[in-house]
């Protein structure tokens, strides 16, 4: 190789290194929030929906970007990530390309497992952007009544009537001697 060759070669190396350096990356953007029907006071067993954007908000694009729906529990004591398996079955989404001043809008549902307080908050990364993170939703998630009065008095009362009914049925046809 000539001295002029690897003169070239190194020189046209700096500029790509250069032009890489001054394109800025991609700029990602969370948003998110509770749907307007989800309960105001929500308890165990109830689901829940939650709608995120992610916007590309710097001048190049974000190639492969990923999402994915975080809860962390935030009772004192007990302040730590929840495993979302049994809470939620919306999986981490992913976009092939987002373009500069494009948004992605995505649903999160969730089903309520257990009492308590909580933070949800929607991630967002690409191979070029920066790990970007939402603000966070809180919830307050009330004790779901393990007895509900509802379904117990049917069963409390039903039962006995049945019973006797079933004995007067059977004193009916045996003639009314036991």
């Amino acid at each position: 190789m000539s001295i002029h060759t690897l003169a070239l070669a190194l020189a046209l190396t700096a500029m790509a290194g250069t032009a890489f350096a001054q394109s800025a990356p991609p700029t990602l953007r969370v948003e998110l929030a509770a749907d307007p029907a989800n309960p105001a006071a929500p308890k165990m067993g109830d689901r829940l929906l939650f709608h995120s954007t992610i916007r590309n908000t710097g001048a190049t694009p974000a190639p492969g970007v990923l999402a994915w729906v975080g809860l962390v529990q935030v009772d004192p004591g007990q302040e730590q990530p929840v495993d979302l398996e049994d809470w939620s079955a919306h999986k981490a989404i992913t976009v092939k390309l987002v373009a500069p001043g494009e948004s992605v809008t995505t649903d999160w549902p969730m089903r309520l497992i257990a009492a308590g307080h909580y933070r949800v908050v929607v991630t967002a990364a690409s191979g070029e952007a920066a790990l970007t993170p939402s603000p966070f939703v809180d919830l307050a998630i009330r004790q779901k009544p393990v007895v509900e009065s509802n379904r117990v008095l049917p069963v409390a009362l039903g039962v006995p009537a049945l019973l006797l009914g079933g004995l007067l049925l059977r004193r009916r046809h045996t003639g009314g001697s036991t």
